[in-house]
């Protein structure tokens, strides 16, 4: 495996895949819709607010509900998505709701048992003002976030207001379309892994397609982006869960996301979570590990044990932003090299994935291409519902 891993990073050099018409853009050189406060303050003025909001959540360097509460908003309270307000949560960890040491404000967590807010927590509340930095990927749970407040808002007859920001990985759409067996709050609606859209652009589509329980709409207003195209490549100021700490870390995820559900560690615990990849028993693997205790893993996958595998921070920084797909290779590649295939996969697989599909084909031997070729009818449907919702020029 470790020749062929040489032998592709090899030709995707010889290939020259870099494309030469995507401008990687920083918070310089656009503003995001928390930004534009002359769009949205108006809409807020007199009425009580709450904010959608986690570290993320960033004007330059001021954090959002700072500065709406400088501007003499009249924020009531906080809702926070996985990980916490302050981004300091592990994954998959129940967020109890606290007060803010800086503010003071109450601040309700929207994961766990409580993933949507109760008519309660909204009965003093007349607007919700959504600001949350997504990364493109179906199982990345803002996106599951936002369905849920935009349930409550329609159901409460509440206002949302969404100030949007880039994806990072909006420059593409891969992987199967979800079937609705596996919704979950890993991925509650029927598109492709990667759907190259912003959260604004995605809020506008559960609206749209009558998505919400009951095909309620929601009263949703969005704050657009300046300056942004869907082939611009983004550098994240800011990054948006603990685990994903860099661009690398940003572009490998689609395609590291998907060992979630096997055997396979992928660097959390470690200082390089989402950039590598193993387990105590792979074989052929160049590259040892040993996860620890850190913030956002406090108790990660094979703590304390060594594990076997490679080290993918560089081709993730070098070539996986180019790629513009998700990358089975390793994913096939480790299974094939798994000296106990029987447990190499654990329920949680189908739900990342969507289907049961995916699975099949890597035990049955399924080449990358062949298995692609299987998702392209789904990608097509999606891109024609997709179409209807950009806000910004697309990549193609």
């Amino acid at each position: 495996m470790l020749l062929s891993f040489v032998l592709f990073t090899l030709k995707i050099n010889a290939q020259g895949i870099i494309p030469i018409d995507n401008k990687t853009k920083t918070i310089n050189d656009l503003k995001v819709g928390a930004y534009r406060t002359s769009e949205y303050l108006p809409l807020l003025k007199g009425k009580s607010i709450a904010v959608v909001a986690n570290q993320a959540s960033m004007i330059n360097s001021t954090h959002l509900v700072d500065s709406l509460i400088t501007l003499r908003v009249s924020i009531k309270k906080v809702f926070c998505p996985e990980h916490g307000f302050r981004g300091l949560v592990d994954a998959g960890e129940r967020v109890k709701s606290e007060t803010d040491d800086k503010t003071g404000l109450r601040i309700i967590t929207l994961y766990g048992e409580n993933k949507k807010p109760t008519p309660v927590d909204l009965k003093d509340v007349d607007v919700i003002v959504f600001d949350i930095q997504d990364v493109g990927v179906r199982f990345y749970t803002y996106i599951s976030t936002l369905h849920y407040v935009m349930e409550a808002c329609a159901e409460n007859k509440k206002e949302l207001i969404v100030l949007d920001r880039p994806n990072p990985n909006g420059y593409f759409i891969d992987g199967p379309v979800m079937e609705d067996k596996y919704k979950s709050f890993l991925g509650m609606h029927s598109v492709p892994i990667v759907y190259g859209m912003t959260i604004g652009e995605f809020a506008q589509m559960i609206n749209g397609e009558g998505w919400l329980k009951g095909g309620i709409k929601c009263n949703l207003k969005v704050i657009s982006l300046t300056d942004y195209e869907h082939k611009d490549f983004y550098q994240l100021p800011v990054k948006p869960s603990p685990n994903l700490p860099n661009m690398a870390s940003v572009y490998l995820y689609p395609s590291l996301g998907l060992f979630e559900g096997t055997v396979v560690a992928v660097g959390r615990g470690t200082d390089l979570p989402f950039q590598c990849i193993g387990f105590p028993t792979l074989q052929k693997a160049n590259y040892t590990f040993t996860p620890q205790p850190k913030i956002g893993a406090m108790d990660p996958k094979y703590n304390g044990q060594t594990c076997k595998g490679y080290n993918l921070a560089d081709f993730g920084k070098e070539f996986m932003k180019d790629y513009k797909k998700l990358y089975l290779f390793w994913l096939i590649g480790t299974y094939k090299n798994a000296p106990d295939k029987t447990n190499y996969f654990d329920d949680n697989f189908n739900y990342h994935v969507g289907n049961a599909t995916l699975k099949q084909q890597i035990i049955d031997g399924k080449s990358e291409d062949e298995i692609r070729a299987t998702w392209q009818d789904g990608i097509k449907k999606f891109k024609g519902i997709r179409k209807k919702y950009l806000l910004y020029k697309d990549f193609e």
